[in-house]
């Protein structure tokens, strides 16, 4: 099956506009028998089996299946004849397409993309300005009159034909007398339109002729005004968008990484958000049954006070891995404490005393080595070997670190992050390298302040090295695509010890899946960045349906 381009460029968006109808489903949600989850009022889903398709378990023979079924939210059979025998259940023809496991993004922060003000519009899989434009004029369809269309983090002008944002003139064009903002990164530069700049100017933000709003200050600013009075009803209604996004893409599982403490100021950024009220839409659409994705939650923790009051009340007051099948608490990260000094090795003492997984990253060409360092020296007292702690982005790392940190048990989260602004000097990670060590490895999009979500685009990086640009940065790191689909399904388990309950497609383990738009393995290159979920499925329950009539 193939789509056009006009297509693939409006799923993300039609994901979007849908909520509230078929993209997340009222009965999104639930376990299965024997796993503890909140009670929803709901019948657990019925058997659903997939038949005549080309399925990638994943599994360690690298079984390919033309069937599987799920019962009661689990994989219960695969492969073996549902066809003939299928009478008395819910039965989709896949008619040939191809099926992968969940996708598993073991880093990212989706909690805060459904935080975003206004009604944020994923941008990333736009190639120009026209097509940014088209996505937001679609998006416009489905926004009340008056209200902000947005942007916030994980796209870059790089991806654009024209290497620029689009204007204010080009925004009217398309959107007139409807306010649009879209800002790059944590915080900025940013761009509005003419409606946009009334009310950004209206409240002293300096925005220019062109509707350009410098990065810094300035868009930080223009996002505060946005955030006032954004109330619980807004958090949920974009948490339920950022969930229908995933899923149209086939991600299914999401291990957030938090966000950084927020002043409820304009000193904050795209990645800070009220720690202690940040996580009230998905408790609440968790009570009400309305999850649609698998959500692991790491807290971070950002104290420079040596008495560590909050790291400590946290792990003395809550549960490491306590939860449900959608929803649970995992670990630390991916902050651990403030810096990488003497505070930050007493607060990963802390953790691993209290046994629970930690999650750190890496970004500088030797800052993956104090933190190993550090490690070696926590380890000496409290061993760490089986608290699955990981270091994040690596993209330096080098082969005397990973063998080091492989010694402690450690493993590595690797992301395409440079895909939208990377140059041949600031790549990496070195994927090759790192998956022949044998390391703990798996990918994460690090979405969505400063990459996408998206884990195509990502794939796309690990296997080819070329950034947003088509330039080749990352050249004699690549990896082929079965080895970064291992990475994105049946390796990232490991990070949240469920690998025994998820990544593949065997029987015992959690019924997810998506049904591809292209043939994984065939499709050129470029293909890869086009591919979405035509049909995802989380615990047996449909959670995404774009199939074409059948």
């Amino acid at each position: 099956m193939s789509l056009t381009r006009r297509g693939m460029l409006g799923s993300g968006a039609a994901a979007i506009a849908g909520v509230g109808a078929a993209a997340v489903p009222a009965h999104a949600a639930g376990g299965h028998g024997g796993h503890d989850r909140p009670p929803s009022g709901r019948d657990e889903p019925g058997d659903l089996a997939l038949v005549n398709g080309r399925i990638l378990t994943q599994d360690r023979r690298g079984t390919i299946a033309s069937d599987v079924l799920i019962r009661d939210g689990m994989f219960a059979e695969v492969g073996r004849g549902l066809r003939a025998r299928a009478k008395g259940m819910r039965v989709i023809d896949l008619r040939g397409r191809t099926v992968v496991p969940g996708i598993i993004d073991n880093h990212n922060h989706i909690v805060l993309m459904g935080l975003r003000p206004g009604f944020h519009t994923p941008l990333e899989n736009a190639y120009s300005i026209g097509e940014a434009l088209a996505t937001l004029k679609a998006r416009a369809t489905r926004v009340p009159a008056g209200r902000f269309v947005t942007t916030i983090g994980g796209f870059h002008s790089n991806q654009f034909a024209e290497r620029r944002l689009p204007t204010l003139a080009e925004i009217d064009a398309v959107l007139p007398g409807r306010p649009v903002y879209l800002q790059i990164g944590f915080n900025g530069p940013s761009v509005t339109n003419g409606a946009g700049r009334a009310f950004f100017e209206s409240r002293g933000v300096t925005v220019g002729p062109d509707g350009s709003i410098a990065a810094g200050q300035p868009s930080q600013d223009a996002l505060f005004e946005l955030r006032r009075g954004q109330t619980l009803a807004e958090q949920k209604r974009g948490t339920l968008e950022a969930m229908a996004y995933a899923v149209s893409l086939g991600v299914t599982t999401h291990f957030d990484q938090g966000g950084f403490p927020s002043t409820g100021t304009s000193a904050d950024g795209a990645a800070h958000f009220d720690r202690y009220r940040a996580y009230d839409a998905f408790l609440a659409l968790r009570r009400e049954g309305r999850l649609s994705i698998r959500l692991r939650i790491n807290f971070l923790h950002l104290e420079s006070d040596p008495e560590l009051p909050e790291l400590t009340a946290r792990l003395n007051n809550a549960f490491p891995e306590f939860g449900d099948d959608l929803m649970k608490v995992v670990g630390i990260g991916e902050f651990t404490a403030a810096g990488l000094g003497e505070v930050w090795l007493d607060a990963g003492h802390r953790v691993a005393r209290a046994g629970w997984i930690n999650q750190v990253h890496s970004l500088t060409r030797d800052d993956f080595q104090t933190e190993i360092a550090g490690w070696e020296t926590i380890n000496a007292t409290y061993p760490i070997k089986d608290l699955r702690w990981t270091i994040a982005h690596v993209p330096f790392i080098t082969e005397e670190w990973i063998r080091r940190l492989k010694a402690l048990g450690g493993g590595l989260s690797l992301t395409g992050w440079r895909y939208l602004a990377g140059t041949a000097g600031n790549a990496g990670p070195p994927f090759r390298t790192i998956l022949d060590s044998g390391i703990h490895a798996g990918m994460s999009s690090d979405g969505m302040q400063i990459a996408p979500m998206n884990p195509w685009l990502h794939m796309y990086y690990a296997t080819t090295g070329r950034n947003a640009r088509g330039e080749l940065i990352n050249d004699g790191q690549q990896i082929t695509r079965d080895e970064v689909l291992r990475l994105y399904t049946a390796e990232n388990g490991w990070f949240t010890r469920e690998e025994d309950l998820t990544g593949s497609i065997e029987p015992g383990r959690f019924g997810d899946l998506a049904v591809l738009s292209h043939d994984y393995r065939k499709v050129p290159d470029e293909g890869l960045k086009r591919i979405r979920s035509v049909l995802t499925v989380v615990g047996g329950r449909v959670v995404h349906d774009a199939l074409p009539h059948r």
